[in-house]
């Protein structure tokens, strides 16, 4: 938790930014001034991400490093059948998550071998294959820079198909997400925080670890909300697009996991605290790739 600490010598009040962590009662604490600044927020935020990254950081580390030698190990063609593998959960869940009908084993069946689930609605099926082939491209393909274009490029393959009208094209209208509590900005904000989102990544990509970079990515492009539907795929696309090209392992975000995935979101969203969502993220990303940390 952090707080603000006032300490009185002589006439005169001094104040700090104290954070502890019950885990393993470290504490770390900055001098804010003789008077509270009025972006105390700010401040609380920044200092709780710096206060975290030095748990997360070495592991984020030993994760990379494990990964790259893992990988080097593994002959191309495991490699290429151990993508096909990961990008059918993935599909699978990505678009479950967002209220497909198909289940793993119809997921895996229609994306490997071809076969077309009973009684189904045609748009889970069709958003499935065209998921399956967008990803695999995104991820062979390393040398892709992050721009709008390219963001609505994936979002009209995605949706061409399925819901035409609104394929990679930004929204003009208001929309909502489900039951979240969260509103997302009014469409005449959007362009103006797009350009600004872009910016924030370009500033930030060589600078953050990569990890962090990608969850943040997620949560700060679904803020946004710039499309009529689809937003949540798109940004579960970005954080792998980020993971695979900085060289970390990708990732799932579990249909299991949805509420506390969505609490997380909403939470971060409504008090502007990236904090919330990171956390959650990197506790489940240390836990999916614990095998590097022994």
């Amino acid at each position: 938790m952090v707080t603000v600490i006032k300490r009185r010598k002589g006439n005169q009040n001094y104040y700090y930014l104290k954070h502890s962590l019950r885990k393993n009662n470290r504490q770390k604490e900055i001098y804010l001034g003789k008077k509270i600044p009025q972006d105390i927020d700010e401040i609380k935020r920044d200092f709780m991400i710096k206060f975290y990254e030095i748990e997360w950081l070495p592991k984020l580390e030993k994760i990379r490093m494990g990964y790259a030698k893992e990988i080097k190990s593994i002959p191309k063609s495991v490699m290429e059948k151990q993508l096909r593998q990961f990008s059918v959960k993935f599909t699978y869940h990505t678009q479950r998550i967002e209220g497909s009908t198909l289940t793993l084993n119809e997921t895996h069946d229609l994306l490997e071998e071809g076969k077309t689930p009973r009684l189904r609605p045609i748009n889970d099926v069709k958003e499935a294959e065209i998921h399956q082939k967008l990803f695999l491209e995104l991820v062979q393909d390393k040398k892709l820079k992050l721009t709008l274009e390219l963001v609505c490029r994936w979002h009209k393959r995605l949706f061409e198909q399925t819901d035409p009208e609104i394929a990679g094209k930004i929204r003009t209208y208001k929309v909502g997400i489900g039951s979240s509590r969260f509103i997302p900005p009014p469409p005449v904000a959007v362009p103006s925080l797009l350009r600004g989102f872009f910016a924030w990544y370009k500033k930030n990509e060589k600078i953050l670890n990569q990890v962090e970079l990608a969850a943040l990515v997620h949560l700060k492009f679904v803020t946004i909300h710039p499309f009529g539907n689809g937003n949540g795929r798109i940004s579960r696309l970005l954080m792998n697009y980020v993971l695979n090209i900085s060289g970390n392992p990708m990732t799932i975000i579990d249909y299991a996991d949805r509420r506390t995935y969505y609490n997380a979101l909403e939470r971060s969203q409504l008090n502007r605290n990236d904090i919330v969502f990171l956390a959650w993220f990197m506790k489940r990303y240390l836990k999916a790739f614990s095998r590097f940390l022994n």
